[in-house]
């Protein structure tokens, strides 16, 4: 079986002091009392609903300012991945939406999520969407919508269909071969950010960024061999579920492989530092085994975004 998930040993949502490494710090206008009231609403409203797998810190000084970490989810190749967010509430809000940076280290980690840290998302209305509904609504959006919306339909488990004109998951499809591809990336840029967060984990997410790691190093460095050995397509790794049988082994491209085998003893370090128990796992990730390609793999899970739809009634 797999390492059970312990909860979290601190608040999903609390007011801190330290606001100094926050992007918008410098930048944000100052927040006049009626637009302070509506975030306090929006304060309990994160308060209260938030999910186990999103992280919220106001600051005590500065009202108009936030900062979220959300968790990858499973089923993706973000899971895992601890992913931060700068957010910034304007002068006028609900009226406009907030602005929203995502802490990149340097990686494009996602078509929706660019190396500057802008963040494309039609909630936000960094992006037209399909539909106008699916624009910042300032009778009812709220900030809550905008990180499950980013947790659920961003950082999602094809996110190569992000991208516009890409259009949609059809298996057997030349389209699909990218989608694989573009996971296997962005598996790797997720590691490497990975290993920045916990070299530099942004202030008021220290204790978050410390017992994340050590909670998960086990299944990571799991998913890094299953992958490597090609046992499971990036994406459909879960610790505790039985690995794919050798005559099912897809086909690993010698990058990602090269790359995976470059990471895992970084990883294994990083880990051992925070406190990770890695009983049974080795410090160096042997690739002795062959790899052979798959014919007719199906991809195995759906993400679930049920949270997403309650607030959206997405179809």
């Amino acid at each position: 079986m797999g390492q059970p998930r312990r909860s979290k040993p601190f608040q999903r949502f609390d007011v801190i002091s330290d606001d100094s490494d926050h992007f918008y710090r410098d930048s944000s206008l100052p927040i006049p009392a009626t637009t302070q009231k509506k975030i306090m609403k929006e304060w309990k409203l994160l308060e209260q609903h938030l999910p186990q797998s999103i992280t919220v810190r106001a600051y005590e000084k500065r009202v108009g300012l936030l900062r979220a970490a959300i968790a990858g989810a499973s089923d993706t190749p973000y899971h895992d991945g601890l992913y931060f967010f700068d957010i910034s509430f304007t002068p006028h809000y609900p009226t406009q939406p907030p602005q929203v940076h995502y802490r990149s280290f340097g990686y494009r980690i996602n078509p929706n999520l660019y190396v500057n840290g802008n963040v494309c998302l039609s909630l936000l209305n960094t992006w037209p969407g399909k539909r106008k509904s699916e624009t910042w609504n300032p009778k009812e959006s709220t900030v809550l919508q905008v990180l499950l919306s980013i947790q659920a339909l961003v950082l999602n488990e094809r996110p190569y269909y992000n991208e516009p004109g890409f259009g949609s998951f059809k298996p057997g499809s030349s389209g699909e071969k990218k989608s694989f591809a573009y996971n296997e990336e962005a598996f790797v840029l997720s590691c490497n950010s990975m290993l920045h967060l916990i070299k530099t984990p942004p202030r008021g997410f220290e204790a978050l960024v410390a017992w994340h790691f050590r909670d998960r190093a086990c299944p990571i460095l799991q998913a890094c061999e299953a992958y490597a050995h090609g046992r499971v397509r990036v994406g459909y790794f879960r610790d505790g579920t039985p690995q794919q049988a050798p005559s099912s082994r897809v086909a690993v491209p010698k990058k990602f492989k090269e790359s995976i085998e470059s990471l895992y003893p970084r990883l294994y370090k990083a880990f051992s530092k925070e406190g990770a128990s890695l009983a049974g796992l080795s410090e160096e990730l042997s690739l002795d085994e062959a790899t052979a390609p798959v014919k007719g793999t199906k991809g195995l899970v759906v993400n679930v975004v049920s949270t997403v739809k309650k607030f959206f009634g997405l179809k």
